[in-house]
């Protein structure tokens, strides 16, 4: 036998005249052999005296499909793609180890072409640049607006209870706690017994969800009963010694083909939206295209999870500290839960450590357990969910699916489009509703689709709820919509970025659900990534490098976006603020938003500043709290600093109105003066502000406040062996109007992308058969890391295009960049079809998103992949569920 190891020494099959005569050590083999985590075992016999030529491959081959065999219900799926890696790394051991007989021996056994298999990717030296308007030189250097301001608060703080969790879906027969409760440092085990059964039901669309699960668990990670304990090992301990009797349940219902089947859906649902006759359209255009597009889900995986301290107070009070997004609803479902008045309970939250979406809705379930046992007991009581335990609990993105028709002219003209959408909206209503009517706004993006006929179904399974997620339902629309361009671009035979020029928006258009399109510069965004990334020219050198590598292989791509900035509900669109002065002139600002890494302060202290015309540094915000500002709307759709800087701004200019005749009467007095005076004579020096932002509402047909614009280009080199990739560069023009403060929204630009890319490329969710989320802490779900940053990344602002509708002529910027990461996802697409093409295959395919490395590589379809093909791969087959 001749043993290839993976670790100590690796030997190599060295070669006189081609023919098989020894072996020796190359050390530069060990990382690819590491690499398939195999011990691979090849018969002497099989090999000896055998040319070293690609003959010997095919031996080889068979021999390790024989001796490394993986049925296609192995643990952990990707069958094909794990038996073709294992192919694929002994191929490259091929290339490499007759490159280096080439070298020694002068054999010529590789071509040029065949060296790309060996290669590694460019050690690219990382760049990146960030362009954005300079400040007038009229505006004062005390006036911080549209400066560059690097100082912004991060969480650095919380922490203990423990919950239990179930079967995915199960009757519960029997819950014992004792064993718990006998162990020392425990003082409590509550479950829905302990509950008024009247209100513990929480839901935000639909009353469909309990706290504490009574009867049936319809998920994994739903809470039966809450631990309390000394501290959170103690609690967590106790937890595992619960007794719970089930009767299992079936159907589990875990994907959308499984709900489909089981015609698993909310009520209500399907519903169906239009704007004209598509039967007519259809049936006349040119050209009438079928096609489908489908986004998994996505994890938040916020910096800090949920956590929460609860501390009763005097005369039934209750105090929350809650890294929520949505102070607010915290308040009102813990005053419900308790059966007090919602003046009795006060929610803090000084600042979290990211939310994403993750911390509105789903924070009542880490915060209702905990409130609910420090009211019972008496005595505080805090919880910090470990990151598994989130994951399990609190849901992410809605995986959705797009079933499309479009009907356009022979010039690439769109004239309508048919979609049948599904979501995955988990075991509850949550917010699923209101974010696949969000992708039905954003299903045509910019382009110009005219008649949309547009039908949504909210499916229910047994997996945990999802949720709000930046972006909340448009980055999977503007997939469909940028899917849809490409698919037009092919049957016209056009290039899709005329057909992008072709169906662009412009001012004055009315879109599908009636706005009229106001102040819009995506045609600019389009008009200078272009240039700025010198695509035309770059489009010519990936053509060049392809025809020359065969085994690595580059894309570049190009998406726009037109985001709508605006909450769907209408009185959702409203904000508040309180402003104090004090008598040494420094000022206290509070205000309903959340501050979690966006650096919504920040802005909020330059609004302040510039209004009341005083330094930044005598400026703070201690914290958000509902017993400073009510009835706060949640931190989310990018909306906070219009909405907050709006109510901050009023505030100030209150003050500034009180102020005034001070002012005037003695122009030359400091701040301090002014204060002192007004003071004494017994001015308020404290006030409210309030915004409501003015004409909107879908009953004016203007849902969206505006809209904020972008464009992007991404390159790729994918490894065609491996389905590894690298971004070589990535160019994004974003147009945030006048940008209150270019660092942050340029970081905002840069992050939202980043966690765009892991959307489209590299997070997967993996559910077992029975429920189980297997893809769950860092170890097994994997998010971008710093590697995974474009090689070179520039970020540039549109210039000179303030915006009317919001404060300072700015534009919301925290989710509308996410979707521009899907150009790496296009690019990627682009590439694995130029790979086709060397083995002869149409470079029209499907790819479900994320664009894996599993699903780069089958994608490839050579010669290895074909091997396997008999074990097939649904995420490289369109869905053929019958609707």
């Amino acid at each position: 036998m001749l043993h290839w190891f993976s670790g100590t020494q690796v030997r190599n099959v060295a070669s006189i005249g081609g023919n098989i005569v020894t072996s020796s050590p190359i050390s530069d083999l060990n990382p690819i052999l590491l690499a398939a985590g195999a011990k691979l075992e090849v018969q002497t016999s099989l090999m000896k005296g055998k040319e070293w030529n690609r003959k010997l491959i095919e031996i080889v081959n068979q021999s390790l499909i024989d001796e490394i065999p993986l049925s296609f219900d192995a643990p952990g799926g990707n069958v094909v793609y794990r038996r073709s890696l294992t192919l694929s790394l002994f191929f490259k051991a091929f290339l490499s180890i007759s490159q280096e007989l080439d070298k020694s021996l002068n054999l010529n056994i590789l071509t040029d072409r065949d060296r790309s298999g060996i290669e590694s990717y460019q050690n690219l030296t990382p760049k990146s640049s960030q362009l954005f308007e300079n400040v007038s030189s009229d505006q004062p250097l005390t006036d911080p607006v549209l400066v560059p301001k690097f100082i912004h608060q991060r969480c650095n703080k919380q922490q203990e209870e423990s919950n239990l969790f179930t079967k995915a879906h199960a009757k519960i027969i029997s819950i014992d706690a004792s064993e718990a409760l006998k162990q020392p440092g425990i003082h409590a085990f509550f479950t829905a017994k302990d509950v008024d059964q009247s209100r513990f039901i929480n839901g935000l669309l639909a009353k469909d969800e309990e706290i504490f699960i009574s009867e049936t668990v319809t998920s994994e990670g739903q809470i039966l009963g809450a631990i309390v304990g000394d501290n959170q090992i103690i609690a967590q301990r106790a937890a595992k010694l619960v007794k719970v009797e089930y009767e299992e349940l079936s159907p589990v219902i875990i994907t959308l083909e499984d709900a489909i089947k089981q015609n698993s859906y909310f009520p209500g649902f399907p519903h169906v939206v239009s704007n004209g006759n598509i039967e007519k359209i259809l049936n006349e255009a040119d050209h009438v295209i079928k096609g489908e597009v489908r986004l998994g889900g996505q994890e938040h995986f916020y910096i800090e999870t949920h956590s929460n301290l609860a501390i009763p107070k005097d005369a039934d009070e209750i105090e929350i500290f809650s890294s929520t997004q949505q102070p607010g609803e915290v308040q009102r479902h813990v005053a419900n839960f308790l059966n007090i008045p919602q003046n009795k309970v006060v929610c803090r939250t000084k600042r979290i450590g990211g939310g994403f979406g993750g911390k509105e809705t789903r924070g009542s379930l880490a915060t209702l357990p905990v409130a609910f046992a420090a009211y019972k007991l008496k005595r505080p009581v805090r919880m910090i969910l470990d990151r598994d335990e989130d994951m399990m609990i609190t849901g992410g993105r809605n995986p959705m699916l797009f079933k499309y028709k479009i009907a356009c002219t022979k010039e690439g003209k769109i004239l309508g489009c048919d979609v049948r959408a599904f979501i995955n909206a988990g075991y509850s209503l949550d917010y699923s509703h209101y974010v696949i009517e969000s992708a039905y706004s954003s299903i045509a993006n910019c382009y110009k689709f005219n008649v949309v006929n547009y039908e949504f179904n909210v499916l229910k399974t047994n997996t945990r709820s999802n949720t709000a997620f930046r972006g909340f339902g448009s980055p999977q629309g503007m997939l469909a919509a940028e899917t849809i361009i490409r698919d037009v671009a092919r049957i016209t035979g056009k290039d899709y970025l005329e057909i992008m020029d072709l169906n662009m928006c412009e001012n004055g258009y009315v879109l599908h659900y009636k706005q009229i399109l106001e102040n819009c510069n995506i045609r600019r965004c389009f008009e200078e990534v272009k240039i700025n990334s010198d695509l035309e020219n770059r489009r010519k050198s990936v053509a060049k490098f392809n025809s020359e590598n065969r085994w690595k292989k580059r894309g570049i791509s190009i998406v726009n976006n037109l985001f709508g900035i605006g909450f769907p509900p209408k009185f959702m669109n409203q904000g508040g603020a309180l402003v104090h002065i004090y008598l040494d002139g420094s000022v206290l600002v509070s205000h309903g938003g959340v501050e979690m890494g966006q650096g919504l302060h920040t802005k909020m202290i330059q609004v302040a500043s510039r209004v009341l015309n005083v330094p930044m540094e005598i400026i703070h915000i201690q914290e958000t709290a509902t017993d400073k500002v009510p009835n706060a709307t949640s931190t989310a759709a990018s909306v906070s600093s219009d909405l907050y800087g709006g109510a901050v701004m009023n505030a100030c200019e209150i003050l500034n109105e009180r102020l005034a005749p001070y002012k005037k009467k003695m122009p030359n007095a400091s701040w301090d003066d002014w204060i002192k005076v007004a003071y004494f004579d017994r001015v308020s020096l404290s006030t409210t502000g309030f915004y409501a932002t003015p004409d909107i509402g879908p009953e004016i047909n203007k849902p969206k406040n505006y809209f904020t614009h972008g464009s992007a280009v991404s390159e790729v080199e994918i490894d065609c062996l491996t389905g590894d990739h690298q971004v070589i560069r990535t160019d994004i023009v974003m147009d945030v109007g006048s940008s209150l403060n270019p660092a942050i929204d340029i970081g905002q630009i840069e992050g939202a992308f980043m966690q765009g890319y892991g959307l489209f490329v590299l997070e997967e969710l993996i559910y077992s058969p029975n429920g189980t989320l297997y893809s769950r802490g860092p170890g097994m779900y994997k998010i971008p890391s710093f590697g995974n940053i474009p090689a070179e990344f520039n970020v540039s602002l549109l210039t000179d295009a303030p915006n009317p509708r919001a404060v300072f002529s700015s534009r919301a910027v925290g989710e509308p960049p996410l979707f521009l990461a899907s150009s790496v996802y296009f690019a990627i697409k682009e590439a694995i079809g130029a790979a086709r093409k060397e083995e002869g295959l149409d470079s029209h395919f499907y790819l479900q998103a994320p664009a894996t490395a599993a699903r780069i590589r089958v994608a490839c379809q050579d010669k290895i992949v074909e091997k396997f093909e008999t074990l097939k791969n649904e995420s490289l087959t369109p869905w053929n569920v019958d609707l």
